[in-house]
């Protein structure tokens, strides 16, 4: 379905990770053999640690590899099962909603805030929010209605 959407994130994930280590790096090296340093580093890193982590969120709720506590229901509740799943992912719907509603609004109200090292807005950082959250809304719609819809792109 949307396997490239997936395979991308792993990618985008990927490749900030290993910006943000080699920035690190970079400025400590820097810092401490050469006594500079590359002042916008600390900047890109922090915003990059940030996309990372709402990133990471996207592909773990995808994954289902969040974590849950499921023995308690699974063995006293056996056949309530499905429609406790369907009240977690719904609760999970409503509070990925306000992560993008929140982060929507703040990052239409930071356009204008022009960082002075990067010139980058500090939109982006509230940007990683909403986006993440649209695609956790995107999860758990999906999975109200059907758990069980990613399992083929995971090779289940």
């Amino acid at each position: 379905m949307l396997n490239w959407l997936w395979k991308s994130l792993d990618w985008i994930i990927a490749g900030l990770t290993v910006g943000m280590i080699s920035l690190v790096f970079a400025n400590v090296v820097l810092r401490y053999g050469f006594s500079s340093s590359l002042r916008p580093s600390v900047e890109l890193s922090r915003l990059g640690l940030v996309w990372v982590v709402m990133m990471g969120a996207v592909v773990a709720l995808r994954r289902n590899e969040h974590l849950a506590v499921t023995e308690f229901s699974e063995t006293l509740f056996p056949r309530l099962v499905p429609a406790l799943r369907r009240i977690g992912w719904f609760v999970i719907l409503v509070c990925v909603s306000m992560l993008f509603v929140g982060s929507f609004n703040q990052m239409n109200a930071n356009w204008g805030n022009i960082s002075q090292l990067t010139g980058l807005p500090s939109a982006l950082f509230y940007l990683a929010g909403a986006l993440s959250g649209a695609l956790m809304i995107l999860i758990s719609v999906v999975r109200i209605f059907s758990f069980d819809a990613f399992r083929q792109d995971l090779g289940e």
